[in-house]
This record gives structure tokens, C-alpha cells and sequence, in this order.
């Protein structure tokens, strides 16, 4: 049986990962401190085997944790991922997302884990862009939060050359769907499916001319679990393609709810990208993947849970 150890593994993305993993026969660990995930999140990977060690990726006690369990497969998911705390703190960012990071590669190649999917980010590491950004993409980061991301990479490459540690880097789009936080930092779609449901209208920063790429849990998970088996020791963008504004998401969302009133507008935010969008053609040559959840369909999926359980 293969021993997968999921970092951040009552997440959003996480919980859905470990689910899927479990379902598939994986000998499950679930590694989180709780400061963001939710047990509730993993009743079902829980109630079905898995186990969960609340822990700090930064601890010193990773080491004997991967000494216990020794990993075929690290799934990293555990960090900072919110842009404007990075900027607020970006010693707290690196040391989560950066030394954090470098703590797991340790322990991992000390216990012959075969290979690690991380977790990285399509939109932060790039930066602005015109086109459908592909992975040759020059990185230029506007926060700490995407420099951390990019600087990790060239931690995998000295660990695969060094030592033999393969892992897949996954660039991921806008990744959204059921139990998604609707508070803080959130997502857009849980943040605007949450008010909408409750009767109230959602601010839009800026016009809503904004563009992103919207890509649902589900099948950023299904990339992660053929990232897993296949490796290849190198970064994937992992989205649609497919470009969606902020304004045109409302009126999705609005049309997909019966929510009848119009937009709030509020100021841009500092730093808001105009375009955020990834080319995905390389997932689709390398692991076969295909993002299978249309926004619509998606849309009704997320809506259906947050009227249901959020």
C-alpha cells in the first residue's frame, strides 16, 4: 500500500486530496496545525482511515514524523497563501513557505520518499500577463507570497539532481468549489456565493474588468494524484485557459443563486492584477489531465454545497 502524507490536509484543496487519495486505497497522513484548515473538513478521509498529526511544518519534529510513517509520497499543501498578510509580514511567509518547505525535503530524502507534488501558484508566480501564461513564462512575483513560491523550485531542482528526490510543481489556477472559506482572504466565488445566498450584495474591487482563471477543486485534485504517479521533476500550469472577469462571474453566480441586485463597486485593491489566465496544454501532454468541470457546472456544484452545509 501506498503511505501519502498530505500537508495542509484539512484545507480546501487538502481535504478534497486526502478524500480522493483514501477512496483510491492510500495509507493517508494528514499533516496540519489547524491554524487555517478544519477538522470538520475530513470526517470522511477519517472516518475512512486516514490519520491526522497536528503539526507545524517548520517543527523540528517533522523528521521523526517522517521517520514513523515514511512516505512513498508527500503532497505539499501546508502555507501561507494570502498576498496581503505576505506583504504585512513576509519574515512569517518565508519561514512557512520557505523554510517549511526545505524542512520537508529534508526529512524526505532522509526516509526515501519517492516523490513530492507541490502546491504553487499560477497566478503569484508570474505576475502580470497578456496571454494565457505558459510555464516558460519569465517570473516576475509582485509579493512575498509568489517570491516564496518561485524560490522553492530551485530547492526541488537541488534535491532531484542532489539526491534523487523527483517532484511536480503545480501551478494552479483560481481553484474554487465546495467548502471553500467564504471569510477573509477567500476566494471570490465562496466570498460572493455566501453573501448572495444570505441576502446581501458583494462589492466588486475595481470595474470588473479584472480577469482570472477560474478552475474547480475537483479536477486540480485529479491533477494532483496523476502528478503522483507520473513525477517528471518539473512545474505544470494546472487551469482552464479560460478567461472569466470578475463582473462576468458575478452575473454567472447571480444568474446560477437568483440573486437580482447589482454590484457594489468599491476601489481597486493595491496590486490587483488585471489578467491572471494559464496555458495548461504541458498538464495535458505530461499527465494526461484535462480540467473536466465547466465554470457553469462548477458554479452549480459549489452553490449546491454552500446552501447545503455553509
Amino acid at each position: 500500500m501506498t503511505t501519502s502524507l498530505v500537508t495542509g490536509g484539512a484545507g480546501f484543496i487538502g481535504s478534497h486530496l486526502s478524500d480522493r487519495l483514501v477512496a483510491e486505497g492510500h495509507d493517508v497522513v494528514i499533516v496540519d496545525n489547524l491554524s487555517k484548515g478544519r477538522i470538520e473538513r475530513l470526517h470522511g478521509a477519517l472516518g475512512a482511515g486516514a490519520t491526522l498529526v497536528d503539526l507545524d511544518i517548520t517543527s523540528d519534529e517533522i523528521a521523526d514524523l517522517f521517520s514513523d510513517f515514511k512516505p512513498d509520497l508527500l503532497f505539499h499543501l501546508a502555507a501561507q497563501s494570502a498576498v496581503r498578510p505576505s506583504v504585512d509580514d513576509p519574515v512569517f511567509d518565508a519561514t512557512v513557505n520557505v523554510v517549511g518547505t526545505v524542512n520537508l525535503l529534508e526529512a524526505a530524502r532522509k526516509v526515501g520518499t519517492q516523490r513530492i507534488v507541490f502546491a504553487s501558484s499560477g497566478g503569484a508566480i508570474y505576475g502580470e500577463v497578456t496571454d494565457p501564461a505558459t510555464e516558460l513564462q519569465p517570473k516576475h512575483p509582485d509579493s512575498p507570497y509568489g517570491i516564496s513560491k518561485k524560490i522553492v523550485e530551485d530547492y526541488f531542482r537541488f534535491y532531484l539532481d542532489q539526491y534523487g528526490l523527483d517532484y511536480m510543481a503545480m501551478a494552479l489556477g483560481n481553484v474554487y468549489g465546495p467548502r471553500q472559506d467564504p471569510h477573509g482572504e477567500a476566494g471570490v466565488i465562496a466570498i460572493f456565493a455566501r453573501l448572495m445566498l444570505d441576502g446581501k450584495t458583494p462589492t466588486i474591487n475595481g470595474d470588473g474588468s479584472q480577469q482570472r482563471d477560474y478552475v474547480y477543486v475537483a479536477d486540480v485534485v485529479d491533477a494532483f494524484v496523476r502528478a503522483g504517479d507520473i513525477g517528471g521533476g518539473r512545474l505544470l500550469n494546472i487551469g482552464t485557459g479560460d478567461a472569466t472577469s470578475v463582473s462576468e462571474l458575478y452575473a454567472a453566480l447571480a444568474n446560477t443563486i437568483g440573486f437580482d441586485g447589482d454590484p457594489i463597486h468599491g476601489p481597486s485593491k493595491a496590486g490587483d492584477l488585471a489578467r491572471s489566465v494559464i496555458d495548461a496544454s504541458a498538464a495535458r501532454q505530461h499527465l494526461g489531465w484535462n480540467p473536466g468541470e465547466s465554470l457553469e457546472s462548477g458554479l452549480d456544484k459549489t452553490v449546491a454545497w454552500f446552501r447545503e452545509f455553509a
